[in-house]
């Protein structure tokens, strides 16, 4: 700091002839790459976006909710790095999803946008799958078929995302333990016996659930046509 004691009268702009420039030795590497680049973009990494190709091969997943009437089909196209040589592989370059549910439209059209610059930059794209998973819907989430509970629909686009990917190869498929599997199945049959009836209504040839006809005593009455009837003698509660 220069300090100042007398009144300023008049002042003057250095030239950039007169300001000492400073060695390029003393500037760091990066710095002198960013200066010779004149102003153009600097990748981070060597790759470059890939050009997209007239035909891509991909596949559809559908996605359909409780929390939503329509379903959601989520397209993932592929493209063919080193065709026809030992290295060949596929790698995901581009995804739509396309719903008749037009409530989710601006930000379908971001996330696809976003998961599609992800892919076409390439690099291991394999981190959007638990990104993407990790999204809690703050109404809460919905059950799958099968018991899986599912926290929003950006999450089951993360699986959705991660079943495409173990199908090309990019991330590996979860492999239980020999072990463990083999001790599971031991506990299933096991349950499964225990809970199992083991008198003369177990071996019937009628719908398993089926209750128990009080004129034939045959366990064979089902719920048909909304009334209750008994598929052994025909008795039925509707006449």
């Amino acid at each position: 700091m220069i300090k100042i004691d007398k009144r300023i009268k008049g002042f003057r702009v250095d030239k950039p002839a007169d300001v000492a420039k400073p060695a390029e030795a003393v500037l760091p590497a990066e710095a002198v790459e960013l200066r010779k680049t004149d102003g153009k973009v600097v990748w981070i990494t060597k790759e470059k976006l890939l050009e997209r190709p007239e035909v891509l091969i991909g596949s559809t997943y559908k996605i359909k909710t409780p929390v939503s009437d329509h379903a959601m089909y989520v397209t993932i196209n592929d493209i063919v790095l080193n065709e026809g040589t030992e290295h060949e592989q596929r790698r995901p370059f581009e995804v739509f999803i396309n719903s008749k549910n037009l409530d989710h439209f601006q930000w379908i059209v971001a996330l696809t946008r976003i998961i599609s610059a992800v892919f076409r930059k390439g690099g291991d794209v394999t981190f959007l799958v638990e990104e993407l998973k990790a999204v809690f819907d703050p109404r809460g989430g919905y059950w799958q078929p099968g018991g899986r509970f599912m926290p929003s629909i950006i999450a089951e686009l993360g699986y959705v995302i991660e079943k495409h990917l173990q199908t090309i190869g990019l991330m590996p498929r979860p492999e239980m333990d020999p072990h463990r599997a083999q001790m599971i199945k031991e506990k299933k049959e096991e349950f499964e016996a225990r809970n199992k009836q083991q008198d003369a209504f177990s071996r019937g040839h009628f719908p398993e659930g089926a209750q128990l006809c009080v004129k034939c005593s045959t366990l064979a009455v089902i719920m048909m046509d909304g009334c209750m009837t008994c598929l052994s003698c025909g008795d039925s509660k509707c006449g």
